[in-house]
């Protein structure tokens, strides 16, 4: 299928399964070799695509049973005659492909009688000699595109459409064609397209009739002829054209440079270039006009042919022209160049280019110098692109004071918070959807920011202690780790908060009571614990479906709201269970039986838990069947033969930290003095990874898993906990000792895991405290749990 003829059809299918309803029947009968049209089509069908095939005729009655059929694709068979009661049975007809067919004239195109509802015709590309429109074409009032070609085209040969008024007509120029000046007069259309073919060049009159007769001017295909195109506009001071596009077009730098220059000094006020390849790309810069009435220009999907030329110089040319907007898009530019001077340009689009952090600046011996140039920029937009430091990206624009629109999304970007950011003071919204930032990033925004969005990145928490952003009134926060509700302390104005797919079990909605101004919460698709502690964020979904628009709004209530635990009611509707009260208030009926006995008991419990003391009482008695254990379960010495480490500590590489400044040194220093084997330290070189995790398991005592969300990801890890898993059966099971590093649910451990979730539900596992109070027990329980005696042999191989 030609690009034209794909392109329209690809068109008209969008906008009819916009409006059509879900019972629409699409049927693609396309390379089927069918020589007839089926007569057994179902009567429901919409969509039909009968294209590349060997229909020669089309009878009447080929369609009387398809009532309702409003797309048809005929293209590419080998029409030669339709009849003219063919369509009288699609009175819906609103699509008709039939190009690329042998059809021989325009006259006589009765069939068009039946066709009053048609909006799109593709006649392109079939044998007519003639452009001259038969008097059925007037038929068509509601006709919006039109596709033609022929290879003569003269005086008078639309006046039959001349009461059409049409969004686009579309000219398939042949080889050879000849055009009579004023041809086009009797066409009413927005757009006019053109499309070539290969090593053809424009009719200088009927160039000269579509500049001045249509808005907007389309050429496809064009290889040459730029030259003549740019010396009409420059002989014509005002034209009708205000738009010009050119598609799927190979084009020198010289003579795009001279197009582009031709355009600045007409009446042209939108260029737009699309599928362009460029050859013999420059050397040195290119004079660029300082005003014109061009306000647009847009660059899409541009490749280079040439291999040596000088990037700076191409970028200059682009960001120096006068325009207000200018977009490349889809073109693999790595940096872009400041302009030369204060550049009028309010908007930048370079979506999915290839841009790095070093955009707009220049560096001069040591020094980075940042653009000064760009300052009447209010929209900019770097979607799609390699840009990885927020932190760089906020020095890159500091100098761009009219900056209100920023989208940074569908990048790397990530802050450390080391350095702080340095915004321009205007920017009001924010898109840093789809990035790698975390919780840091509210310590990194414009202060004036009204609409931020944070969607797809790794946020987990929106900190208490953050820039306060008094204007913000819209947070996307969807498909993040956010496990509460947070606090509107930082955002007073809040309106819209969206926490869509998220890690929230039971929202705090006591935390909204600082969020006065809030009107829409999306909280739909999180993973819900139905459980008491869901109470109060149920009856916020049933009050917001009562009240309507009166207080907070619940986006997606009730049918994205599903529990996910307990089991028996996992995927069921929040709105539909009953969690009885009296089930969330034992203490207030305990209290009214037992009196007080159970104030007596909640007063001690509360005490105890004040100071800890289950913590502690728990962490004793691991410490004594630890203690008890290594006195009472002693392995033969044959079974110790070749154990030269107590225990073997397994780790993700992103917990490494913790075990080199907290691990290691709390078991190995002065306190601890137990002999321990890492992969960092005792893995020897020139062995495979598989080799030296086998050997450290078996010649140590023990083995110590220090589990995290990093932990369960690693295939290595994976591996190590596979191996000390079967070397648990001959040295017992307090070989293996786990170490909870950060809470770490069930559900998240992935299935091939099953021997860690068997071992969590069997055994009982040291939690890292967050309190540095309880550090010190840990320390003494975990020592204890690995210290055993080791026979006399020296470590020096694994060292090694």
């Amino acid at each position: 299928m030609r690009p034209v003829t794909a392109t329209l059809w690809a068109v008209a299918m969008l906008v009819g399964l916009k409006q059509s309803t879900s019972s629409s029947v699409i049927i693609d009968l396309s390379s089927k070799n069918l020589s007839s049209v089926p007569s057994d089509l179902p009567d429901t069908v919409e969509f039909l695509d009968l294209s590349c095939n060997h229909i020669r005729q089309l009878h009447r009655g080929d369609f009387d049973n398809t009532p309702h059929l409003r797309f048809l694709n005929l293209s590419w068979n080998t029409l030669e005659e339709i009849d003219p009661e063919t369509f009288r049975g699609t009175p819906l007809l609103e699509d008709l492909d039939l190009s690329h067919n042998g059809l021989q004239n325009l006259l006589d195109q009765w069939y068009l009688f039946h066709t009053e509802n048609l909006q799109v015709l593709n006649l392109g590309y079939n044998m007519f000699l003639t452009m001259t429109l038969g008097s059925e074409f007037s038929s068509l009032v509601k006709l919006e595109r039109l596709t033609l070609g022929a290879k003569n085209i003269s005086v008078g040969d639309f006046k039959n459409i001349s009461v059409a008024s049409l969004r686009t007509l579309t000219l398939c120029l042949e080889d050879d064609f000849t055009y009579e000046e004023g041809s086009l007069n009797d066409v009413h259309a927005k757009r006019l397209q053109m499309a070539l073919s290969k090593k053809q060049t424009m009719d200088r009159s009927l160039i000269t009739d579509a500049l001045m007769q249509f808005d907007e001017v389309e050429l496809m295909g064009l290889t040459g002829g730029y030259s003549n195109l740019a010396e009409q506009l420059s002989e014509r001071k005002e034209i009708r054209t205000s738009h010009v596009y050119l598609t799927h077009i190979s084009i020198k730098w010289e003579e795009l440079t001279h197009f582009v220059k031709m355009v600045l000094l007409s009446s042209i006020t939108h260029l737009s270039i699309s599928d362009v390849a460029l050859f013999q790309l420059p050397y040195r810069d290119t004079v660029v006009s300082r005003t014109s009435k061009l306000k647009s220009f847009t660059a899409r999907r541009a490749v280079v042919k040439s291999f040596f030329f000088s990037q700076e110089c191409v970028y200059n040319f682009f960001i120096n022209l006068p325009v207000e907007s200018l977009a490349i898009l889809e073109t693999s530019i790595i940096h872009m160049t400041c302009p030369n001077y204060q550049s009028p340009i309010r908007q930048l689009d370079f979506s999915n280019c290839a841009l790095s952090d070093s955009l707009f600046s220049r560096t001069e011996g040591h020094e980075t110098l940042e653009c000064e140039n760009l300052r009447n920029l209010t929209n900019l937009i770097l979607r799609g692109n390699n840009l990885k430091s927020l932190q760089l990206l906020s020095k890159r624009v500091q100098y761009m004071s009219s900056l209100q629109h920023l989208d940074l999304s569908l990048n790397s970007l990530t802050y450390d918070s080391l350095v702080e950011c340095v915004w321009p003071p205007n920017i009001t919204r924010m898109n840093l959807s789809s990035n790698g930032l975390t919780d840091s990033i509210f310590k990194c925004l414009p202060k004036k920011t009204k609409i931020l969005d944070l969607q797809n990145n790794q946020v987990s928490v929106v900190p208490s202690s953050i820039l306060k952003l008094d204007y913000l009134l819209e947070l996307d926060l969807s498909a993040n780790r956010v496990r509460d509700l947070p606090s509107c302390d930082g955002f007073p104005v809040l309106n819209i908060l969206l926490l869509r797919a998220n890690s929230l079990h039971a929202p705090s909605v006591s935390n909204l009571n600082s969020c006065p101004q809030l009107k829409i919460l999306d909280v739909s698709h999180n993973p819900f614990t139905c459980t008491c502690a869901l109470r109060s964020f149920r009856s916020l979904g049933i009050r917001s479906e009562r009240n309507g628009h009166k207080g907070i709004h619940l986006l997606s209530w009730p049918w994205a709201y599903y529990c996910s635990y307990p089991e028996a009611l996992r995927d069921s509707a929040l709105k539909d269970i009953q969690i009885p009260e009296v089930s969330c208030n034992v203490g207030l009926l305990a209290a009214t039986i037992l009196g007080p006995a159970v104030v007596l008991i909640i007063a001690v419990v509360t005490m105890c838990h004040r100071l800890d003391v289950p913590w502690y009482m728990g962490m004793i008695w691991q410490w004594t069947r630890a203690k008890h254990r290594a006195r009472t379960q002693q392995l033969r010495p044959e079974e110790l033969v070749g154990v030269e480490f107590h225990a073997f500590v397994s780790y993700s590489q992103h917990d490494a930290e913790w075990v080199q400044n907290f691990l290691l040194p709390n078991l190995e220093g002065p306190a601890g003095g137990l002999h321990i084997c890492h992969h960092e330290k005792n893995f020897v070189p020139g062995k495979t990874i598989i080799e030296n995790i086998i050997r450290c398991v078996e010649k140590s005592r023990r083995s110590v898993f220090v589990l995290s969300a990093h932990f369960v990801k690693s295939e290595w890890c994976h591996y190590e906990l596979y191996f000390a898993s079967h070397h648990r059966l001959s040295r017992g099971p307090d070989s293996v000792v786990l170490v909870l590093l950060e809470p770490l649910p069930q559900y998240l451990i992935p299935s091939k895991y099953y021997q860690l979730k068997a071992m969590m539900g069997r055994h009982t596992y040291l939690e890292w405290p967050q309190d540095k109070a309880k550090h010190r027990l840990f320390w003494a329980n975990l020592r204890a749990a690995l210290q055993a005696d080791l026979p006399d042999a020296p470590v020096r191989e694994l060292e090694e």
